[in-house]
């Protein structure tokens, strides 16, 4: 798994669905300060899952990269140290 780089999405839009093209990735909540425990989440077989943190529903869709999510901007990514 070296070298795997899992993207992390954040809801701080508050919208009740976000569409993702990763099956595996972390959500963060909120962006900082505003966010909760960064939890690994992994549709599997399913197309959508739902975050027990924040309760934001995540759908997969295969038309979209990685690290791309609708709506656009969702893709968190920390500031370098």
């Amino acid at each position: 798994m070296a070298g795997h780089v899992v993207p992390h999405f954040h809801n701080s839009a508050g919208v009740p669905a976000i569409t993702v093209g990763a099956k595996e990735f972390m959500c963060v909540g909120a962006k900082p300060p505003y966010d909760h425990p960064h939890v690994f989440l992994d549709m599997g077989s399913d197309d959508e899952i739902i975050c027990p943190y924040c309760s934001t529903l995540y759908k997969f869709d295969a038309k979209l990269h990685g690290d791309e999510s609708i709506p656009a901007g969702c893709l968190y990514e920390a500031a370098a140290a």
